[in-house]
């Protein structure tokens, strides 16, 4: 199964949590599922989800955190940039079982300053910047790269990420070259790569990178979400079967 890009709900049930949307512009899709199902995380260091939406992603990393938060505070800050989704991501925290590790910031992540860096940022981020704009004003911010271009979004990660830290987002395939050139000009370096096939033998629509300050051998591979039986890959179940509830 592979979501549409915007659910029609105003909730959606996972397996572990619920996800209200009807205050965000942006609904529960599978990027978001595949982000955090698929970053490198290390349960020892905070972590920074930027553009929050619903909250998806902070939500998705918990779960796979949820042994190495035990004892510990607030170790997941997301922070959303619209206040209507801010909130929407706030209660949806409060709702989950994490919730006394989870908190969303409403703020400009070009403003955002903290005590410490992050061992693990994710981000899905704004996109779609050459495509036609919808008349919903919030779901336009949400989705074009005018608040935050990729450049600003680079220097921002290098600011927060820790020295051995590493920064992970998904994104349409075909603006991966541009993605690459705005992190290299702020010294971060993709090591880990996995382009998303919806259908096999169809081109990927979209990828999933990791980067590092620290320069490395980029580790690649292919996932396909759908044989062209329409059955779903036993790769794709691996990642997200303890997600989804028809899993």
């Amino acid at each position: 199964m592979y979501l549409c890009e915007h659910m029609a709900n105003d909730w959606f049930q996972f397996r572990r949590f619920l996800v209200r949307q009807d205050r965000c512009a942006m609904k529960v899709g599978t990027d978001g599922v595949l982000l955090g199902a698929w970053a490198p995380l290390d349960g020892g260091t905070p972590v920074l989800d930027i553009g929050a939406g619903t909250g998806i992603v902070s939500l998705v990393a918990a779960q796979r955190l949820e042994r190495d938060m035990c004892g510990m505070g607030k170790c997941i800050t997301a922070i959303e940039l619209d206040s209507d989704a801010s909130v929407q991501a706030s209660d949806n925290f409060a709702a989950s079982p994490w919730k006394k590790h989870m908190e969303c910031l409403n703020v400009d992540v070009n403003k955002f300053e903290c005590g410490f860096h992050f061992g693990t940022i994710l981000c899905n981020p704004p996109y779609f910047r050459n495509s036609l704009r919808c008349p919903d004003s919030a779901r336009n911010s949400a989705r074009h790269g005018d608040d935050l271009s990729f450049e600003d979004l680079a220097a921002c990660v290098a600011r927060l990420l820790e020295p051995d830290g590493l920064f992970s987002a998904i994104l349409p395939s075909d603006s991966v070259p541009t993605f690459i050139r705005a992190f290299a000009l702020n010294a971060l370096y993709p090591v880990r790569r996995t382009d998303v096939c919806t259908v096999a033998g169809k081109p990927s629509k979209r990828t999933l990178l990791a980067f590092s300050h620290v320069p490395s051998p980029c580790a690649g591979n292919l996932l396909v979400l759908t044989g062209t039986d329409g059955k779903v890959s036993d790769e794709y179940v691996s990642l997200v079967k303890n997600f989804y509830l028809n899993f």
